[in-house]
């Protein structure tokens, strides 16, 4: 049994090494669609968001519907969810539209301090010293992410804000943490399936209406034509037999031609669908195997990804601070993460050693009701940082 043990556990680790590079690199993809389209003028932050909750609904509410099981969770908390997840989703997507792609993928760490402010207060949750420590030098670092892009404004298009679009992707990472310790509930409440499928559809729902109110005067200004790739895509990544097609392109205007780069334009919005998809479906998954510590420490890749799309993509030149703040927030993250998991054992032996100190032979189904109520209790502390 023991030889069993040691062979699962040694294949465990490669895998949710595994695992845990995909969400990274769904997450890169994702960042990278959205700053592409940001960069060819594009804005319409929810109709992106509305194609990846599209797909989760066409994949997982049939599944649920398969099973002919009523939710477990009343639809209206999925509602509530939802409506966080789209928002915090909008913001970020938005936050595109002014600042970097690097910027934007290291702000997003601003998740672990609001999860640590909400699970306090509202959970009850209780952190040591070292993970503070953790926290507050992931804030110092982001600190000099704000700082990096104050100093440099965008040199290709002085309309742009970066420090605009960081204070969008700290107000996204509130409604994350929130969406975060909400799904972790769900899910440990609930199915992994039943949980995504109803995100899917509500989420779907929630975005259509939003398109509707708000964002379609940007859909109807954006000039879906090959010009708009012209600027960036060929100078960057196509290669010259492509170029030298699309420029063609422009000055003839073959009608097939314009159908193939309008084809390449809609593809972006599938990507950035098929990112999220791919983020949404393998996370539980890391999370159930691995629990957020490996997660966190997985998540940092994207950034380095970024780093690459930044410099070999658009060519943009990087602030030294920006490297400074990546291995500060680095630093940060593992200081907290390591001692994450010795807080949650305490945090689970102090649990395990109350419920039994409470057991009277005289009151049966008061302390079952009480373990119970202890166990919810558990559940609820273990939320994880996304």
């Amino acid at each position: 049994m023991d030889a069993e043990t040691k062979a699962k556990d040694a294949w465990r680790l490669p895998l949710v090494l595994f695992l845990g590079q995909l969400v990274a690199f769904s997450m890169a993809s994702a960042s990278f669609a959205s700053s592409f389209l940001a960069n060819l003028g594009v804005n319409a932050p929810l109709t992106q968001s509305f194609f990846a909750y599209l797909l989760l609904t066409l994949i997982y509410v049939p599944i649920l519907l398969h099973r002919r099981q009523k939710p477990r969770i009343p639809w209206y908390w999925y509602l509530a969810l939802a409506f966080v997840d789209v928002q915090g989703n909008y913001l970020v997507v938005k936050a595109y539209q002014y600042s970097s792609i690097t910027s934007v993928t290291l702000l997003d760490c601003w998740t672990v301090v609001w999860v640590i402010i909400l699970t306090w207060y509202a959970l009850g949750t209780r952190y040591s010293f070292w993970q503070f420590l953790g926290a507050g030098t992931c804030v110092a670092g982001l600190g000099l992410v704000l700082l990096s892009d104050a100093k440099s404004p965008d040199e290709q298009d002085p309309g742009r804000i970066p420090l605009l679009g960081d204070a969008l992707v700290i107000a996204g990472t509130v409604c994350f943490a929130f969406s975060n310790v909400a799904e972790e509930y769900c899910v440990k409440k609930n199915d992994r399936v039943e949980l995504i499928g109803m995100l899917g559809l509500f989420g779907l729902l929630v975005s259509a209406i939003q398109i509707f109110i708000f964002e379609r005067k940007s859909l109807e200004a954006v000039a879906w034509s090959p010009t708009m790739v012209a600027k960036y895509s060929c100078p960057m990544w196509f290669n010259s037999f492509i170029c030298n097609t699309h420029y063609s392109i422009v000055s003839t205007g073959n009608s097939l031609q314009l159908y193939i780069f309008f084809t390449f334009q809609i593809s972006l919005f599938a990507g950035y669908a098929v990112a999220l998809l791919m983020f949404y479906t393998i996370t539980p998954f890391v999370l159930k195997m691995s629990g957020s510590t490996l997660f966190n420490l997985s998540l940092l890749t994207s950034d380095m990804w970024a780093v690459a799309i930044r410099l070999l993509i658009y060519r943009q030149q990087i602030n030294w601070l920006y490297y400074v703040a990546f291995a500060v927030v680095a630093i940060g993250l593992i200081v907290y993460s390591l001692n994450e998991s010795s807080s949650a054992d305490g945090r689970a032996t102090g649990t395990e050693a109350a419920a039994q100190y409470q057991q009277l032979p005289s009151d049966d189904n008061s302390t079952s009701s009480s373990n119970l109520d202890s166990k919810e209790k558990k559940q609820l502390e273990e939320a994880y940082i996304c």
